[in-house]
């Protein structure tokens, strides 16, 4: 590590670190997909670990080190708030989010993947749903202007049970469909080990960088935000990726599944530190997240797709979470 730092460009190499790692996930992440995983699977289980790696390592990261809890609430909100609208709401301008696409081909092959793409939206719609009741719980005890070690035990509790539904889900589909894990899936989750470990070391260079500048934008009182947006360009990667190869349903649980990771899981290991005061515009994140969280429930169960205008409003959204943030 003494010889990237003493190269000079330290802060850019450990930021390359990160993104390189999380291209490794992403990679062995399409490898699996491309054995058979299916995409709803892919982006609620897998997926969501590997995108909200860096959130929850920062997590780990300020609660050991003694920092300030409120950062690790903020980068979460930066994270969710930032999936939820402009990392959904740019690709539906772009291209369109479609779940519920006309099948060609064969009349067999065409029943089957729209059967595929039904049961697909289905549980979107029940991930979505988690978002609003697990956004909706955190907002109920950060009333009070913070959370505790109490608080932040039920979060991590709610998070694991909502992991080990879907885990079981996982593994009834394959009984049934007498599939087993393969050799193969082992190797690629050690690859994502070793991404996790390279995120690990990057993110904690990095927070330790900005904690030492005193003042300015790229200082500690941006922690936060900092790490936030640094976090979520892995995210924007699986977004835009995803979305031009035209698999909406992999957006949308990715970006959805991650925000489990930061809410409730990443807020209730800081608060099991210490406790945590919430930031002044945590009212405005909670709301904009539960607004967005209805906005694409109500499109999705009703048309299957989000339109190209709502895309606009999400990001207008995004802009207002912005000024909320920085409007002080």
């Amino acid at each position: 590590m003494k010889w990237i730092e003493s190269t000079g460009w330290a802060p850019w190499w450990f930021v390359v670190i990160f993104l390189a790692a999380s291209f490794l996930m992403i990679w062995r992440l399409e490898a699996m997909n491309a054995s058979g995983v299916e995409g709803t699977v892919l982006g609620t289980l897998v997926m969501p670990y590997c995108s909200g790696m860096g959130n929850l390592i920062f997590a780990f990261i300020i609660g050991t080190s003694g920092g300030s809890g409120t950062e690790v609430v903020t980068n979460s909100l930066v994270n969710n708030v930032t999936n939820m609208t402009l990392l959904i709401g740019l690709p539906a301008i772009i291209w369109g989010m479609d779940l519920m696409p006309q099948s060609k081909g064969k009349k067999k092959k065409a029943d089957n993947k729209a059967k595929e793409r039904k049961v697909n939206r289905l549980s979107l719609l029940l991930t979505l749903t988690a978002v609003a009741f697990f956004t909706g719980a955190t907002w109920v005890m950060g009333r009070d202007g913070k959370l505790d070690a109490r608080e932040g035990t039920v979060l991590i509790g709610l998070f694991l049970f909502w992991q080990s539904f879907h885990l079981f889900d996982v593994l009834k589909k394959n009984v049934q469909q007498n599939k087993g894990f393969s050799w193969k899936t082992l190797i690629d989750l050690a690859l994502l080990g070793i991404g996790a470990y390279a995120i690990y070391f990057s993110t904690d260079w990095l927070v330790d960088a900005i904690n030492r500048a005193p003042k300015g934008f790229f200082s500690r009182e941006h922690l936060g935000w900092l790490t936030g947006w640094l976090m979520v360009l892995p995210n924007g990667l699986l977004a835009f990726y995803y979305a031009r190869r035209g698999n909406p349903e992999v957006v949308y649980t990715s970006q959805v599944g991650d925000g489990h990771i930061s809410i409730p899981l990443c807020l209730g290991i800081a608060a099991m530190y210490h406790p945590v005061p919430v930031p002044s515009f945590f009212d405005t994140g909670m709301a904009l997240l539960i607004g967005a969280a209805a906005i694409h429930f109500f499109f999705i169960a009703l048309f299957g797709r989000l339109p190209r205008w709502m895309g606009f409003v999400l990001t207008a959204a995004y802009g207002l979470f912005l000024i909320k943030g920085f409007g002080k």
